[in-house]
């Protein structure tokens, strides 16, 4: 692995081919942060496919990617002498040190869940009106629920065992069930949210990270498919003019790779 030195050398080229690009480059002169937002959202979701994937290669590359876009927020930001780098990278700083009192101070804990209960009592003492503030607006919705639940189990809002969780996604379940039979579409959505947050409460408690485990079926799902469509064109046959039963034997085929 490169020294610290190299380590900071890299990053000021970095900086400087960002001024560079900036200064000369017709199409980065003309950006701004609301026209790089869209791009950062994908740069962010091809990272995390990267890390779905284990792919550590394009790991490097994708961080590569989100690197240069704080790098570039925080040169638009210098431009107007609102923040630079050393602004952003010095804010973190002093948060990280804030909010580990039992590194840099003398609060002592036990366990993980001490430092995440702190995390959440100190930005609190900071100013935070609620600790569902730090939950972005604008994350999907699955993702979000993790974080609702993860933040008010900082402040000791949460089940006490798995087996409890687990009574109540049963008991949504059955309420879900009773909608389904009554035939209320608004009380069917209503439910079936309920049933979905537990689920996500459910795997909070086993330490599934039930966006990855999503996305990990989504990905497998999406192979067997293809190899089934695969398997279809060469015989010639057209998938809407084949039966389930054909289609299956190809499909339990696909999950045998």
């Amino acid at each position: 692995m490169n020294s610290r030195q190299k380590q900071l050398k890299a990053i000021d080229r970095l900086l400087t081919i960002m001024d560079e690009l900036r200064e000369k480059c017709p199409w980065d002169k003309k950006q701004t942060m609301q026209s790089l937002r869209h791009l950062t959202i994908e740069e962010t979701y091809e990272l995390g496919d990267a890390i779905l994937d284990n792919d550590l290669e394009e790991v490097k590359k994708e961080l590569g990617d989100l690197l240069l876009h704080i790098i570039f927020y925080a040169k638009i930001g210098s431009e107007t002498n609102d923040f630079d780098i050393a602004d952003v990278a010095n804010s973190i700083s002093e948060k990280l040190i804030s909010r580990h009192p039992h590194i840099y101070g003398d609060v002592e804990v036990a366990n993980e869940e001490d430092v995440k209960r702190n995390w959440e009592n100190l930005k609190l003492k900071e100013g935070k009106k609620s600790v569902l503030e730090g939950v972005p607006k604008s994350l999907p919705a699955l993702v979000k629920a993790n974080r609702i639940q993860d933040k008010v189990a900082g402040v000791g809002f949460d089940w006490e065992a798995p087996e409890q969780v687990w009574e109540k996604l049963k008991e949504e379940l059955a309420e879900f069930q009773d909608e389904v039979k009554a035939g209320d579409q608004e009380k069917m959505e209503a439910e079936f949210g309920d049933v979905l947050f537990s689920m996500i409460n459910y795997a909070r408690f086993l330490e599934i990270n039930p966006e990855n485990a999503l996305e990990r079926t989504n990905k497998k799902f999406s192979k067997r498919f293809q190899y089934l469509e695969s398997k279809a064109k060469s015989i010639n046959k057209d998938l809407k003019d084949m039966t389930l039963a054909e289609m299956d034997i190809f499909w339990e085929e696909a999950k045998q790779l």
